[in-house]
């Protein structure tokens, strides 16, 4: 058989293996859902043990990588290739090395990464930055030791924006990268005293973005918050989105707080701007999970739209459907990170996959493109790259040991040159087609650049 009869039974085998839009994929035994795609399948993908959050800058992806972090070159999606690993960081201190690095962003020339992301007495709290000027050669030049753990982080490669989640106040912390000292804090209870008497794990700054001086902070259940750091000596603040009745909260025990943490109506996780446009559009997401295994969607964190100027939501995308809503022992589906650039939104659903909605009109996502398989994949976030679109999966559930199995995939950004979807029609594939079904998008790939070549 030559190439080209080949490459054609291939993709013919391909669109029985695809599910297409928001139908549910049948699920298999043992907790895995199979994949659902409508055409959308991985052009390549790469192993990277320990894969956490990733950025993409310039054609280069920067991945978070639970002991380190890597580089890798997503100029080509068909072809992702590694630049560099660093892992081992902080070795030297008496503490060292640094562990639990779950976050990294790129500002300038800096990379800045963080860790531990939760709390421990037994290794260094601290964020390090690194010049990726060359991002196959990454330089130290600052580790900034703190008295509270990072989940995460950013920087507009001047400042090191850092969630200083200290149980006194949890604020945002400004550090000069130049000088390695600290020029400024903001805390929720500057805005609002009142969460003075919650327990202070409900207003935890779970994440920071910071975009042409504006720092987004997702405070857990006290809301998401916009703050001016074009002074980072003096953050201001601009307004505040969503957020939970403080004196409701703050009749909760702290063992009550810790569990309804994890469900909706609370839980802002992540937030982002419409970036390349000028506009007064905000998408933030919850990471919340069903009380029980069959909790409706609409008990799952999702992502929201919302005007920021106005301070209205005009819409919300509902997680996929989940065989065990349940946090603990459950399918996880539920919004992780995310990137909204233009007018598309690119979103993360742990087993529940990888999405791309058109947002041209806010007030109503239609969804261009979803792939998942959840017995292989658990997406971290999605990152738009040129005509790409790039996500990192954080584990593999056919593994003994699921972190070990994590991947960066490439897709084609739909609408974009690579972007190669048909009509697909949707089938119910029983119990273990996920794994094939993922391994089979990548053989297709793999058979285009062969092809291509």
């Amino acid at each position: 058989m030559d190439r080209r009869s080949l490459l054609k039974a291939c993709v013919a085998g391909a669109s029985t293996l695809a599910l297409a839009g928001d139908s549910t994929a049948h699920e298999g035994h043992g907790g895995g859902e199979a994949a659902e795609d409508g055409g959308f399948e991985p052009l390549d993908s790469l192993s990277l043990p320990g894969a956490k959050e990733l950025v993409v800058d310039d054609g280069v992806a920067y991945v978070a990588t639970t002991d380190g972090f890597a580089t890798v070159d997503v100029s080509d999606p068909t072809d992702l290739t590694l630049l560099a690993e660093r892992d081992g960081l902080l070795a030297d201190h008496p503490d060292g090395p640094l562990e639990g690095i779950y976050d990294g962003k790129v500002g300038g020339e800096y990379y800045a990464i963080g860790g531990p992301p939760n709390g421990r007495s037994d290794v260094p709290y601290a964020a390090v930055v690194f010049d990726v000027s060359d991002p196959a050669a990454p330089e130290h030049v600052l580790t900034y030791e703190t008295e509270f753990y990072h989940h995460n982080l950013d920087t507009d490669g001047e400042t090191l924006y850092l969630c200083g989640n200290d149980g006194e106040g949890n604020p945002l912390v400004c550090v000069d990268i130049e000088s390695g000292e600290e020029v400024g804090r903001w805390s929720i209870l500057d805005a609002d005293d009142r969460w003075d008497d919650v327990y202070w794990k409900m207003y935890e700054l779970h994440d920071v973005w910071v975009e042409s001086g504006v720092a987004y902070l997702s405070y857990w259940d006290a809301g998401t918050w916009l703050v001016d750091v074009s002074d980072p000596s003096d953050p201001t603040p601009i307004v505040g989105l969503r957020g939970q009745d403080p004196e409701e909260r703050a009749e909760l025990s702290d063992s009550e707080a810790l569990e309804r943490r994890l469900y909706l109506p609370g839980n802002d996780h992540f937030a982002m701007p419409q970036r390349g446009v000028d506009s007064d559009l905000v998408a933030l997401n919850q990471e919340a999970w069903g009380e029980e295994a069959d909790a409706p969607t609409s008990d799952l964190g999702g992502v929201e739209l919302w005007n920021a100027a106005d301070e209205e939501r005009l819409a919300r995308i509902e997680a996929p459907e989940t065989s065990d809503a349940r946090f603990r022992g459950g399918v996880w589906t539920t919004s992780h990170n995310f990137a909204f650039v233009g007018d598309q939104l690119y979103t993360s659903w742990y087993r529940g996959g990888l999405k791309v909605h058109d947002v041209s009109d806010p007030t109503d996502p239609e969804e261009l493109a979803h792939w998942r398989d959840a017995k292989t994949t658990s997406f971290w976030t999605a990152q738009q790259a040129g005509d790409a679109v790039i996500g990192s999966s954080w584990q593999d559930h056919t593994l003994d040991s699921p972190a070990e199995g994590a991947r960066i995939y490439a897709f084609p950004d739909p609408g974009g040159s690579l972007d190669t979807t048909t009509t697909t029609e949707t089938v119910d594939d029983g119990a273990g087609l996920g794994a094939a079904a993922g391994l089979f998008g990548l053989g297709v790939a793999g058979l285009y650049r062969w092809l291509r070549d």
